[in-house]
């Protein structure tokens, strides 16, 4: 007869665990990250005199609460600075939502896949209410570098321009992902990227707008766009 062992902690319970622990971790493996790194911030701070959406790609995201911090530092004098950071309904959704606390940072939840109709509502609402978002138009699941309508949608019906965002690093891992998420090595270079924002006309087709800020999202644009601000440098 075979004897099935009950396990020591249900399912359930790992998982409250988990939420417990992980985004402190992860929270102090950032921060150690950030310690053992060189920074140059390259914003380009007229972007930044209203509220903005911002678009970055999934597989930079690790670094971005350190960005968001530069980023309130010029805006505006009364001027909302809370800034909503989209992520999924999963479970690794709630991690994420928990560790964006720990960084001064809010959180909406839903993605393109499960709760979009609601997360896009709410959105809008932020973005009336004055404060800012911050989301991946390639998130939850991809495909990598690609651009789902969300982001489009929520600038185009509040007239609220989108931030094109990148973190790129000098030297990194890349983990084999459909995000390829990259993580800065010791004593690397992190080169943060908040350049002009971008905004739609009401009536421009939706591929066409999609096309647009694939195009401000390329590292070709950036790299022409970065020459013309001075950087920030932290660090090194």
């Amino acid at each position: 007869m075979m004897i099935f062992k009950k396990p020591f902690f249900s399912k359930q319970t790992k998982r409250k665990i988990l939420l417990l622990i992980a985004p402190y971790l992860i929270w102090c493996v950032l921060w150690i990250l950030y310690c053992l790194t060189r920074h140059r911030f390259y914003i380009d701070t007229k972007s930044l005199h209203s509220n903005f959406v911002g678009a970055f790609w999934h597989g930079e995201f690790l670094m971005l609460p350190f960005i968001y911090k530069q980023l309130k530092k010029y805006m505006k004098k009364g001027q909302k600075k809370e800034v909503y950071i989209i992520h999924s309904q999963h479970f690794d959704g709630e991690i994420l939502a928990r560790l964006c606390r720990l960084f001064g940072l809010c959180g909406l939840r839903g993605s393109s896949s499960k709760g979009g109709l609601k997360v896009l509502v709410d959105s809008i609402k932020v973005l009336e209410s004055g404060a800012s978002i911050g989301i991946s138009p390639d998130g939850p699941k991809g495909p990598y570098h690609s651009i789902a309508n969300g982001c489009i949608a929520m600038s185009m019906k509040t007239n609220v321009a989108i931030l094109p965002i990148r973190i790129l690093f000098s030297d990194y891992w890349e983990l084999k992902t459909w995000d390829r998420l990259k993580i800065p090595k010791p004593f690397s270079t992190i080169s943060y990227h908040a350049l002009s924002a971008l905004s739609f006309e009401p009536n421009l087709p939706i591929e066409q707008a999609k096309t647009l800020l694939s195009q401000r999202l390329s590292s070709k644009n950036f790299d022409m766009e970065t020459q013309t601000l001075k950087a920030q440098v932290f660090g090194g």
